[in-house]
């Protein structure tokens, strides 16, 4: 099979959504997407708020690697992989390893020394693509989130 895996243009968020919401299904949560192409294109492209690869196959986006800037205390500059998502019909092809070497060349480029992502306990099939890849899953940390209602209950309780 052949792709070119590219930056995404703002043409390609309605495939980028589409792989999103196939991940939220995935991972059991398929009401949980909140945004849209018009959200993707605003942040992406015009408030600069990530970076996103695909994989072009010439029939399609067959999957992306969202990602944006962070930074370590400990480490310093850092990229955090918010997504990489393989379309169902895709997966095995080598778009996961095209794509996360992309990821890691650019984070490279940018002097990051740290690229860090969360990956569900129960997804085996990715815990070891990643672990075949090098990376270190830290199984004793948790995630830990406060969603816009939670913000804004936090804010209410200052008040």
């Amino acid at each position: 099979m052949e792709y070119t895996i590219r930056a995404a243009r703002p043409e390609d968020m309605g495939a980028v959504l589409s792989l999103i919401r196939e991940l939220a299904e995935f991972e059991r949560e398929p009401d949980a997407v909140e945004i849209d192409r018009e959200d993707l294109i605003e942040d992406g492209f015009n408030r600069g708020l990530f970076h996103c690869f695909v994989a072009d196959t010439g029939d399609g986006i067959g999957g992306m690697a969202l990602i944006y800037p962070r930074y370590s205390t400990w480490k310093g500059p850092a990229i955090h992989l918010e997504d990489l998502i393989v379309a169902k019909r895709m997966r095995g092809s080598g778009l996961g390893t095209a794509l996360l070497d992309q990821v890691v060349r650019h984070a490279h480029e940018l002097g990051a020394n740290r690229i860090c992502w969360e990956v569900l306990d129960w997804n085996e099939d990715a815990i070891t693509f990643y672990e075949k890849k090098g990376a270190r899953v830290l199984r004793d940390w948790d995630v830990v989130q406060l969603d816009r209602n939670g913000i804004e209950n936090y804010l209410e309780g200052l008040e």
